[in-house]
């Protein structure tokens, strides 16, 4: 089985920036990580490979840094990579980036099985799966919480939904969507950081995957972000004394209080 699983550097939970000019997040691979919904998507692309056999290939769209987080997930099973890196990508909303990473599977050639994670914990939009599989033409299974057969040309997953756990069989080649409850993601093994310092590791522009340049980066990106901003902290904190009854009776006051003044603030506005 070839599987191709989707990686993606998120910037680490405390040291967020955005672009004033672009809207968009500063990418520098400073303080990056892979993005955590993904680790499971690489441990499920492991696990199945070790079950039956076939290569797992990483691919990331991103800048040159991003290498080193590829290098991480061939430390942890994967057995290769491809990152698509040029400064015509920069800024793509998650149209361009799924149309990206489309050229980057269409580049790697056949495959039975693609595997990302639910959402990026820097956007949260759950949609470039969904989105790379309408560009390739392929069905998809979304919030995968475990994978109950595998079976020649096709899976049988189930899938968390509002209303509880539906049980899915899709023909392969397929793209999932996995949720963290699907395993726990392996450590680094010291003998897999010595082969992932060797393994193959290609890179790619946007010349080289014959890129519309309309469709990549912000020119290929509708999305348009009209302001951002850091939501400011107020911290408050009200002492309630007396027994149980009184405090209860402070409290009831405290939250009626709070209530008048948003339903006045929200009349004023």
């Amino acid at each position: 089985m070839k599987i191709i699983v989707c990686i993606k550097q998120v910037p680490s939970t405390n040291e967020v920036k955005l672009d004033p000019e672009t809207k968009t997040i500063i990418r520098d691979g400073r303080q990056s990580v892979i993005n955590p919904f993904d680790t499971y998507a690489m441990e499920e692309a492991v696990r199945l490979k070790e079950k039956l056999g076939g290569t797992v290939c990483a691919l990331s769209m991103g800048i040159p840094a991003v290498e080193r987080l590829l290098r991480e997930a061939m430390s942890r099973g994967v057995d290769s990579a491809l990152l698509l890196s040029d400064r015509a990508f920069a800024g793509a909303d998650t149209l361009a980036t799924a149309y990206t990473l489309s050229l980057g599977v269409r580049h790697l050639g056949d495959f039975d099985l693609i595997l990302c994670g639910r959402m990026a914990i820097d956007g949260d939009t759950a949609q470039i799966g969904p989105e790379l599989a309408e560009d390739l033409g392929i069905p998809q299974v979304t919030n995968v919480t475990a994978i109950l057969e595998a079976r020649e040309g096709e899976l049988l997953c189930a899938k968390a939904t509002d209303q509880g756990t539906q049980q899915v069989r899709v023909k392969l080649p397929a793209l999932l969507t996995v949720a963290k409850d699907i395993n726990m993601p392996r450590m680094a093994s010291i003998r897999g950081v010595k082969q992932s310092l060797q393994a193959p590791l290609e890179v790619l522009s946007a010349a080289d995957v014959q890129a519309d340049p309309q469709r990549i980066g912000l020119k290929g990106s509708p999305t348009q972000v009209v302001r951002t901003f850091t939501p400011e902290k107020t911290v408050e904190c009200v002492w309630l004394e007396g027994d149980t009854a009184q405090q209860a009776g402070q409290l009831a006051k405290v939250l009626l209080e709070k209530t008048q003044r948003g339903e006045d603030a929200a009349w004023q506005a």
